[in-house]
């Protein structure tokens, strides 16, 4: 099926989440309310924030002042790092829901793998209950390697299954430099729908000599090139710019596709993290 700007997808956890996410990291709160409002006016439906960023409530504001209805609009948080236990876990999620002035949350995320497997195992439970209360719809993960991930089921499997929380997310960088063929592997093979943040690379590939022909083919920019790659890979894609013309042309996806030839032109079979990478840390860390 052709994929347009209104295209979703499924998670485990019966919600759809929109493929194309409007990421405000490092967003100065101050500019967040406008570049996130243009965004919505622009066509995205979604829009990925977190405690860490410091601007989650001036992005749900310029979310909910583009004047859709809240049921057509899509809004992430995510617990801190330095939050993951089960304690801390849920004064977050209320402090967002304060915070964003939302009577709910689409999806909340733990941002990394800290905290030791009684922190990561005690933030997750407290994600569950939030679903349970109802103050967020689906939960998920950032930054899971593996063996995170190995943990975290091999916990649910010792749960009523009431109590064990439904994994719809895993929110990682891809790109071609770094396309994790282990962690996307795990994720399909278990239902779990990818969020690839730093699609674009943090800007530090587009002159790499790997997109020019593929631009210049389809009349694009590498940029755009990047985001396509994502979106033929079935992730969520989280581009980010606070420019008002680069978030449109963000969106302009949905004119072309890349064929195989391309899609294998862009197989680096690289491992080259643009961010950090918490996906290798030790279940002990």
């Amino acid at each position: 099926m052709a994929l347009n700007i209104n295209s979703t997808v499924k998670m485990p956890s019966g919600y759809e989440i929109p493929l194309l996410g409007y990421g405000v990291y490092q967003t100065p709160a101050d500019v967040a309310e406008d570049v996130t409002k243009h965004a919505i006016r622009s066509g995205y439906r979604h829009v990925d924030s977190a405690t860490v960023y410091r601007n989650e409530a001036p992005s749900a504001k310029g979310m909910l002042a583009a004047g859709l209805s809240r049921k057509d609009l899509f809004y992430t948080s995510k617990v801190p790092p330095k939050d993951i236990n089960y304690k801390d876990a849920k004064a977050c999620v209320d402090e967002s829901l304060k915070k964003t002035g939302l009577e709910y949350i689409d999806l909340y995320l733990l941002h990394a793998p800290y905290g030791g497997k009684e922190g990561r195992l005690g933030a997750w439970r407290a994600l569950v209950e939030a679903v349970d209360e109802g103050k967020v719809r689906s939960i998920g993960v950032s930054n899971y390697g593996v063996q995170h991930l190995d943990e975290l089921e091999e916990w649910q499997k010792q749960q009523p299954k009431d109590k064990a929380g439904i994994l719809s997310v895993n929110q990682i960088e891809l790109h071609p430099w770094l396309a994790r063929p282990d962690i996307v592997k795990w994720c399909q093979q278990h239902n779990i729908i990818l969020e690839a943040y730093s699609p674009l690379v943090r800007a530090t590939r587009m002159d790499d000599p790997l997109l020019a022909p593929i631009a210049k083919k389809h009349g694009k920019e590498p940029g755009q090139i990047l985001l396509r790659w994502g979106l033929q890979k079935g992730f969520v894609i989280l581009p980010k710019s606070v420019t008002h013309s680069r978030i449109e042309k963000n969106a302009r996806l949905y004119d072309f596709e890349l064929d195989a030839e391309d899609m294998k032109g862009l197989e680096t079979g690289k491992y080259e993290p643009c961010a950090w990478d918490p996906t290798t840390a030790p279940l002990s860390s």
